[in-house]
């Protein structure tokens, strides 16, 4: 069965609204083994999008960050869903805002759609070979509030590269050191919507220099190799998903919107 963008979107939504009734209703925070949080949100969110996406096409394998905290690793291959049902579960638990539903499809590799909403302001972000759209939806009902509108980078470089990091990673020296060498500025976005700034033509380059799951970045990714930009190991190679042995854990990469600004960030890397 051919999956399209319409039914990520769908699945995006339908765990946001899950998502902002769990914050409705209040929730207890936990922590897994490895230390990170968990909440009852994460747990519900990927339940629906497991069992939409077993019926949409239950010949390909998910790897969902909540599955695999549960020791459910199926062997993926070259194809397979890749899911973080809520990204930014820890400000979520703070009663922050800054979180979002990624969802990716990854062919020989490398995702090819993706989807990345954010239940609490309503951004919604989707991408697909040769179209990467966004638009805004009511929180609580999930409802698109405007028709799709077609995103993409800009034409030209700027006159100044514009690094858009978290507030926590931005602070780290690597980063800082990165952003000088580039003479950039920077500036602040949390969790996948990141790589959503960079696709829609507000930031140009996105460094990450530490170690952050294949679900972290996979529906960010897909939005963005469809309006042309892509994402890169620290050492310049291309960046490959499914490294079920390496526990689906990427090793610091630079998200770039433009082959401009891969090549500003290879020189600054350098």
């Amino acid at each position: 069965m051919t999956i399209n963008l319409d039914d990520f979107i769908t699945l995006a939504l339908a765990a946001g609204r899950e998502i902002m009734s769990v914050r409705d209703a209040g929730f207890d925070a936990k922590t897994k083994i490895d230390g990170s949080v968990v909440t009852l949100a994460d747990q519900r969110a990927e339940a629906i999008i497991e069992a939409g996406l077993k019926t949409l096409a239950p010949d390909i394998p998910m790897i969902g960050e909540e599955a695999c905290a549960e020791g459910r690793i199926p062997e993926c291959g070259d194809t397979f869903f890749c899911v973080d049902p809520l990204d930014g579960t820890r400000g979520f638990a703070k009663g922050g805002d800054e979180f979002t539903v990624n969802i990716a499809l990854v062919e020989n590799g490398t995702p090819s759609l993706g989807v990345v909403y954010a239940p609490a302001t309503g951004e919604l972000y989707a991408g697909e070979p040769g179209r990467a759209v966004k638009t805004l939806c009511e929180p609580h009902s999930a409802r698109p509030m405007a028709p799709l509108e077609e995103v993409g980078p800009p034409i030209s470089p700027p006159t100044q590269w514009r690094v858009i990091a978290s507030d926590y990673s931005g602070r780290n020296e690597r980063t800082q050191a990165f952003i000088v060498a580039l003479s950039g500025a920077a500036t602040h976005a949390s969790s996948s919507v990141k790589f959503c700034r960079l696709a829609e033509g507000a930031a140009d380059l996105y460094p990450r220099f530490g170690e952050v799951s294949e679900w972290d970045a996979a529906a960010g990714h897909a939005i963005l190799r469809a309006v042309g930009g892509d994402i890169m190991r620290l050492d310049g190679g291309a960046l490959r998903y499914g490294d079920r042995a390496g526990n689906f854990l990427i090793k610091g990469f630079v998200a770039y919107a433009t082959s401009e600004a891969k090549a500003a960030a290879l020189k600054a890397l350098a």
